[in-house]
């Protein structure tokens, strides 16, 4: 048999998958060079992203398999490389795009607006900022749902006065039992929330997970979880960057981003690391909410500024995203938190729960349309 050409090679490459990447290592970039003798011999150019790479040992596998399947070839060779940083950053990006292009099956109905808050450090009240938006949403008449995807620091359950453990059980539609989120009326609408607060046995119990039953965790409320008919999904994002985050970009491609801050600068500046993940990871940053903003005197009206002014704003410019809105500090927020009702539930008047009912207002107009027409352009080092 004729010895096989460069191009009918680097076809049976492409059925080589990098198990952790998720691609075929050609389109991502993995094979260097490939040549071919008139006898048959057949050499294969490959960097790994680490020189240590423990898939190694399959992808060498998984070559020589295919390759050695042409009649034609008599001998596989491998030579291996590394890749240097800037083709680390290259191939991850094409291992991201992938990803999103090829999202899973969920049970988040395609309609449901998803919104992450997200924040780069804890203590910002991300979660208040969530549990308050959804209840404000939520009572506007639409049917929202809360996602507390913050595993190891649950706290949604508390702050919406939830406490009985989450069911599964089989639906109308479906073949396998589904876990079936707990409902709240709120205003003219309803809440559904799920959260591992409410899958332990007590908020005491600390989960000792690592980060790929973090990853699973989050699948499972996604592609396991009953939602049913959803206007709304406002997703509890663990602060930082890690698994959590890369898992939901994989997940719910469609999801927006939405960064909360205090004023103060250790929190703008670590904030803007989650929104530079976001973006790595092709999720729309659609804008910043200031929580903490200013503190007023409930003796005298004094407005005094504990954690300084303006970061919300800094952060917004530096991200090309607008500031949605400013949150006064409020010890309501905390004690109504603590006794389970969301402030602007318990305290629609307090100047606090008017701003975060404003922001249930401006939130939804920044977010991409239900149809999911806007889409975001593949970017050029994926082409």
């Amino acid at each position: 048999m004729a010895p096989p050409t460069v191009e009918e090679l680097e076809g049976l490459l492409r059925a080589v998958i990098d198990p952790e990447l998720g691609g075929n290592i050609v389109d991502l970039g993995m094979t260097t060079g490939t040549t071919v003798t008139r006898d048959g011999d057949v050499t294969i150019g490959v960097k790994l992203t680490i020189a240590g790479c423990p898939l190694r040992a399959q992808i060498k596998k998984d070559v020589e398999t295919r390759i050695a399947a042409h009649p034609g070839v008599r001998t596989v060779s491998i030579e291996w490389g590394e890749m240097t940083a800037d083709e680390r950053s290259e191939v991850m990006l094409k291992a991201r795009w992938a990803a999103r292009e090829l999202a899973p099956d969920t049970q988040v109905p395609a309609s449901t607006r998803v919104l992450a808050i997200a924040s780069g450090k804890g203590g910002v009240g991300k979660s208040s900022v969530t549990v308050n938006l959804a209840a404000a949403i939520a009572a506007a008449g639409y049917t929202v749902g809360v996602l507390d995807a913050d595993i190891w620091g649950f706290s949604v359950p508390r702050m919406l006065g939830l406490d009985e453990r989450l069911e599964a059980k089989v639906v109308e539609g479906s073949d396998r039992p589904l876990i079936i989120p707990h409902e709240r009326a709120i205003g003219r609408g309803r809440l559904k929330v799920v959260s591992t607060g409410l899958l332990v046995d007590d908020e005491g119990t600390a989960l000792m997970w690592r980060g790929l039953m973090l990853t699973k965790a989050v699948e499972q409320f996604l592609r396991d979880v009953h939602w049913g008919p959803l206007d709304y999904l406002l997703i509890d994002m663990p602060p930082g960057t890690g698994d959590v985050q890369m898992g939901l970009a994989r997940l719910l491609p469609r999801t927006d981003l939405i960064i909360v801050t205090t004023p103060a600068v250790s929190a703008q500046k670590v904030a803007i690391r989650a929104a530079d993940m976001a973006r790595r990871s092709f999720l729309r940053v659609a804008g910043v909410i200031e929580n903490m903003s200013h503190l007023v005197c409930s003796c005298c009206g004094e407005v005094t500024h504990p954690f300084g002014q303006g970061g919300g704003q800094e952060l917004a410019d530096e991200l090309g995203v607008p500031l949605l809105g400013q949150v006064p500090l409020d010890e309501r927020l905390r004690v109504t938190a603590d006794e389970g009702v969301p402030l602007v539930v318990a305290e629609p008047g307090n100047a606090t729960a008017k701003a975060v009912r404003e922001l249930a207002v401006t939130v939804p107009g920044v977010l991409r349309p239900r149809s999911g027409a806007e889409r975001i352009k593949k970017p050029l080092a994926v082409i």
